[in-house]
């Protein structure tokens, strides 16, 4: 109880510093903020380490590819992906619920980020030109886009079937999928204390390239990472 305490006063005071630190970058080049999403992310596993005694494991970097365009779509437990992946991949842009954006100071820095908003379940004026917005921030950065497919933060045992939305930007795009299986929902649940001397495991799998039909790519992508995620249990 005492090491959940220490962790969450620390771990949220210490973003609320950075936000507060990185403001005056709102006037400068997006590339000045982005060092601070990092920070935030390095924050994120420096808590972890020293409050938690977590353990934090990375495998397969060798799938990663930068020299070609790619997007992420990686299981989704804990804010912990939101934050730590930051630091593994190239300052990702998020595609996010639009009520996020909303958010004072936390929402301006998404903005600035460049992530890409969507209002769920709804037709609205922004949601016509997804793709469009999409396309044009990926040809215009060496950034990758982030996908979750589970669509919000799941329980590690939970296993949703993955929302179309994925399969819809690997189609429409037509650049490689990077899945990435993370098992941080048994160190960092969405409801509950947090779990101390566990170890987070971050698999970054095989690249789907473009070209498979949409459906086939979505079995493919959610088989993928589930059978993955049953090996990290």
């Amino acid at each position: 109880m005492i090491r959940n305490y220490l962790f969450s006063v620390f771990f949220f005071s210490g973003i609320a510093i950075i936000s507060i630190i990185f403001l005056p970058s709102f006037f400068f080049p997006q590339k000045v903020v982005l060092i601070g999403g990092k920070l935030m992310g390095h924050w994120t596993g420096f808590c972890l380490k020293i409050f938690l005694n977590t353990k934090i494991e990375v495998k397969g970097k060798e799938n990663i590819d930068e020299n070609r365009k790619f997007f992420i779509a990686a299981s989704h437990q804990s804010m912990f992906e939101t934050f730590y992946l930051q630091t593994i991949f190239n300052s990702p842009i998020f595609i996010l619920k639009k009520e996020l954006t909303l958010i004072p100071i936390f929402g301006w820095y998404l903005k600035k980020i460049g992530s890409i908003s969507i209002k769920r379940n709804k037709i609205a004026k922004d949601n016509l030109d997804f793709f469009g917005n999409i396309s044009e921030k990926l040809m215009n950065s060496k950034r990758p886009l982030i996908i979750f497919p589970q669509g919000t933060r799941v329980s590690p045992d939970d296993r949703p079937p993955f929302k179309k939305g994925v399969s819809r930007i690997y189609e429409e795009l037509k650049i490689i999928c990077q899945p990435v299986a993370i098992n941080s929902g048994y160190v960092w649940p969405k409801r509950g204390h947090k779990n101390n001397q566990r170890t987070i495991t971050i698999s970054i799998l095989k690249q789907i390239h473009p070209g498979k039909p949409k459906d086939e790519f979505l079995k493919n992508l959610e088989n993928s990472i589930y059978a993955e995620l049953d090996l990290l249990d």
